[in-house]
């Protein structure tokens, strides 16, 4: 079994390759086994679908009683990284709490539980605003100096919602932080948001680093060959999966009561068949 400073040294080896890879997002130990298996090189975690499995909303601060804890969180992280050889992802989410302080202790948990990286967003879900960009950046800084005091093995990659809130000049704002952030220690940089090609190439060539893109948001299909070939180092799925997953769950019992059929069932795993999967 490969230790957490192996799987972080492979998954940050995966952003220095030519071509780029894809990362698609579990939300529960069952389901990073199956994506697993299909043969990716990583595998990130989707707060979202972590957050809807627990029935609660994803990242919801403003009511105490539906907010998905740090400590709930990491448990089911925990879970995901047991399940798995493959080097895990997690959404660290704004690295729970506003100071750097904060974020720099996330980030050392985030290196106890297995995690060979994770992100860090500039998001401040208390203000429905993204931090103030020196603040964000001094975040940023803080997540570097805590995976250099543990020894150096964690991917950071600095989430970037420019484009999710009100923003002047969105793409402007996005490629300024994106390069102040790497400049201050992150691996990666997410600029979430964006679903059209030349916004994404011109994230790619301002850029100076490698760029993480999500799919499965907005009206516009992007696909992962096309993405990679525009130079995309990392393409992540978010929660796509675990609503789709949800999806097929309300089609089900829709079909069931409406038409008391089952046809919905005709694209299901068989049991033998998770039974040897999850037995491995």
């Amino acid at each position: 079994m490969a230790t957490q400073v192996e799987k972080a040294d492979a998954f940050k080896a995966l952003h220095a390759m030519e071509r780029g890879f894809v990362m698609p997002n579990a939300w529960d130990a069952g389901s990073a086994i199956v994506l697993a298996d299909g043969g990716v090189p990583a595998i990130g975690t989707t707060s979202a679908g972590i957050a809807f499995s627990l029935g609660k909303p994803d990242f919801d601060i403003r009511d105490a009683r539906s907010v998905l804890t740090r400590q709930e969180m990491f448990e089911r992280l925990r879970q995901i990284v047991s399940a798995v050889t493959l080097p895990v992802n997690g959404d660290l989410e704004d690295g729970y709490g506003e100071g750097p302080e904060a974020v720099a202790d996330t980030v050392r948990l985030a290196i106890e539980v297995g995690l060979a990286g994770g992100n860090i967003e500039d998001n401040n879900p208390r203000t429905e605003g993204l931090y103030e960009q020196a603040l964000a950046v001094d975040r940023i800084r803080a997540a570097r100096a805590a995976v250099t005091a543990a020894g150096g093995a964690f991917v950071i990659n600095a989430k970037i919602d420019a484009f999710l809130v009100p923003t002047v000049n969105p793409l402007k704002e996005a490629i300024t932080r994106a390069n102040l952030f790497l400049e201050a220690g992150a691996d990666c940089v997410y600029p979430c948001g964006p679903n059209d090609l030349d916004t994404i190439k011109t994230l790619v060539r301002e850029i100076n680093g490698p760029v993480n893109i999500v799919i499965g948001w907005g009206t516009v299909p992007l696909s992962v060959p096309v993405l990679l070939d525009i130079g995309v180092k990392r393409v992540s799925l978010g929660g796509s999966i675990a609503r789709s997953a949800l999806g097929l769950v309300r089609r089900s019992v829709r079909e069931l009561c409406d038409q008391g059929t089952i046809d919905f069932a005709a694209d299901q795993i068989g049991q033998q068949e998770l039974n040897a999967l999850f037995s491995r």
